[in-house]
């Protein structure tokens, strides 16, 4: 049953990719529905069908000015009402083409009837059907396109999505309404229920900047209605948390605890640390370093302590002993020899490097484990992601929300090159893996300083999709970020905007009317940009079912850092039940707080079978102390047996 037909005029000619129809007032037609023409049959018998979004809407009628309604009603609006006759309305709305069947030869939109696009309809001006069909099913659902009481579940495709032909998501939005983080979430379960078993498995690396945002991805929703249900089940994506979920945090300055939101006892049995020594922070030292203090000569020190001194026997004749150095305990030994045997030999070189740069280059890497306390261990010990073991359809979160700039700018920088040579060497233990980043304004901004971790994004961007490495990105102003990162994502999501983030250059090749939409969406409402859709459409997704990090803080409050002893309990029990209180302090008796620390860290990096006797061995050859008995006096102190044993 047609709903309108198109119309042509002088002013407003149609193009192929541009046309205009009139409908009655009633049809159910607005800014993003979709449209399908059918033109008269052409010369050689050939059906020609055009496929449209609707873009634009006028109202008219057959009024030249206002004044001529004001005069009609003697300058009452009530007046109006009492007209004989109702003045003729028409709605006239503009369509830019989806798709014309057949493609050739491209020609203006024909004069014919216009319909309301059934699901088949949908599937077809979207291109979906190309990667719809069984066998070759790569379809990952979105949302539902709506139209009166038609719903249409809207796919991308998985090719165009996570590689190799194109790649990488962006998603833009005013913070707090255009349920950024929510859509994330909804779109990796989404992946990881229809991801097809011939591309192989996927997993997701999600990095936490902001509170409680991600932190209770493997617990249910405790706000899911039936429309919500309803949509889950529409798109085949079953309505329930992440089954596999691991979360990683660096400690505390402190180090009793780990520096997350997600403290809660009972949530703490995926919650791991992350930690680094020297020989992993070594390698992108330069994410910590300024540029403008250390120059060439100082970066030349730097990569020889990489490749000749660490990790390795290293003697010279400089020092009294040849050094092992594997901690930033060792490296600071190292140079404290090496500066004093230069001073003792009034020597201002050191194989070529100048003893100025030496002190510089000290001062800045022994410095790295105070800026970055926490995550960067002093004596070694390293707790990291399982990299090479990682699994199908797992979710790794790492905290970084309460961590300082620099051990941010740190964590991502070395977790994605982990990643992208694992993936280049294909032992990671899994085919693709999604990394998400919020606020990229503030990674990856178009101004700026040319820093590590904005290097490391454009490379992501550029060249992820060839080795399965998808960037999932998210911020708030999508023009404030660096033109390459958001170019090279092939899809574009875009919850509610901001009018003056819709003003800018960026948003022209959108319609008056679809940004004044962008402007008001509602919760749960996206619009999406693909490469098989020629236009935005806009989409409804469901609610995560996932507990969000304000409800997930309810439920599970966050608990203050705990005394030494609790604190070791805690982490040990994580490794071996048995573990009591008792136990730890009866361990641990007499024993410095840092020696604890650092015995504790050594036996969650080791996991030995035998937990509480690996823990014991990290305090043998430590001297307890002793009770000394105390010897009388020889010669009676002056004054003995008054009150004042020195007679003042």
């Amino acid at each position: 049953m047609p709903i309108g037909r198109v119309v042509a005029t002088e002013r407003k000619p149609n193009t192929p990719h541009e046309f205009h129809f009139w409908t009655a007032l009633d049809a159910p037609v607005g800014i993003g529905t979709i449209v399908r023409v059918e033109g008269p049959p052409t010369s050689d018998g050939r059906l020609v069908t055009v496929y449209g979004v609707v873009v634009e809407g006028f109202s008219y009628t057959d009024l030249q000015t206002p004044l001529h309604d004001v005069l009609g009603a003697d300058g009452d609006p009530a007046g109006a009402m009492r007209a004989p006759t109702d003045r003729t309305e028409i709605r006239l709305y503009t369509a830019h083409a989806l798709r014309h069947v057949p493609d050739e030869p491209l020609q203006p939109v024909p004069m014919g009837s216009v319909h309301l696009a059934s699901d088949a309809d949908v599937a077809v001006a979207l291109r979906m059907d190309g990667y719809l069909r069984e066998g070759q099913r790569t379809a990952i659902p979105v949302g539902v396109y709506r139209s009166g009481a038609m719903q249409s579940p809207i796919y991308l495709d998985a090719d165009f999505l996570l590689g190799p032909e194109a790649a990488h998501l962006n998603i833009s939005g005013v913070s707090g309404l255009a349920t950024k983080t929510s859509a994330v979430e909804w779109l990796l379960g989404s992946i990881f229920a229809h991801f097809p078993a011939q591309k192989g498995s996927v997993a997701a690396v999600c990095f936490n900047v902001k509170g409680p945002d991600l932190c209770f991805l493997d617990q249910p929703a405790v706000r899911l209605d039936d429309a919500d249900r309803a949509l889950y089940e529409a798109m085949g994506v079953p309505a329930e948390p992440f089954r596999d979920v691991e979360y990683f945090a660096p400690w505390t300055a402190r180090g009793h605890a780990l520096a997350t939101l997600r403290s809660n006892e009972a949530l703490a049995h995926n919650v791991h640390p992350l930690s680094w020594g020297l020989r992993e922070v070594l390698q992108f030292a330069e994410v910590l370093l300024n540029k403008d203090d250390v120059d060439a000569k100082a970066d030349a020190l730097i990569d020889f302590i990489r490749e000749r001194v660490v990790n390795q026997e290293f003697s010279d004749s400089l020092l009294e002993r040849a050094h092992t150095v594997r901690s930033f305990a060792d490296l600071e030994q190292w140079f404290r020899e090496l500066l004093r045997g230069m001073e003792g030999r009034n020597a201002e070189t050191w194989r070529t490097h100048h003893v100025a740069t030496i002190r510089k280059v000290r001062n800045r890497l022994t410095n790295i484990s105070t800026r970055c306390r926490g995550l960067v261990t002093d004596d070694g010990t390293s707790n990291d992601l399982p990299f090479g073991a990682f699994r199908d359809r797992a979710v790794y979160v790492i905290d970084v929300a309460s961590s300082e700039e620099d051990a941010q700018d740190l964590i991502f920088a070395r977790v994605v090159s982990q990643l992208r040579e694992q993936l280049e060497r294909r032992t990671l233990g899994v085919d693709h893996v999604v990394v998400f980043v919020d606020e990229l304004n503030k990674y990856a901004p178009s101004d700026g300083p040319d820093t590590y971790v904005r290097q490391m994004l454009l490379d992501i961007a550029e060249r992820g999709r060839y080795l399965g490495l998808v960037l999932f990105a998210a911020q708030q102003f999508r023009s404030q970020v660096h033109r390459r990162v958001v170019g090279n994502c092939g899809t574009a999501l875009f919850g509610r905007m901001d009018m003056d983030e819709l003003a800018t250059p960026g948003y022209a090749t959108l319609a008056p009317a679809t940004r004044v939409k962008l402007s008001t969406l509602d919760k749960g409402q996206l619009m999406v940009r693909h490469p098989h859709f020629a236009q935005p459409v806009f989409v409804r997704f469901p609610r995560p079912a996932v507990l969000s990090g304000r409800e997930g803080m309810e439920r599970y409050p966050a608990e203050p850092e705990p005394m030494l002893e609790v604190a070791v309990t805690r982490s040990l029990r994580a490794l071996d039940p048995s573990v009591t209180l008792e136990w730890v302090k009866q361990a641990i008796v007499a024993a410095p707080e840092d020696d604890v620390l650092r015995a504790r860290n050594r036996t969650l990096q080791a996991r030995p079978e035998d937990v509480k006797a690996y823990f014991r061995a990290q305090f043998r050859g430590r001297a307890l102390p002793e009770q000394v008995a105390v010897r009388p006096s020889a010669l009676p102190l002056a004054g003995a047996g008054s009150d004042d044993p020195y007679s003042f």
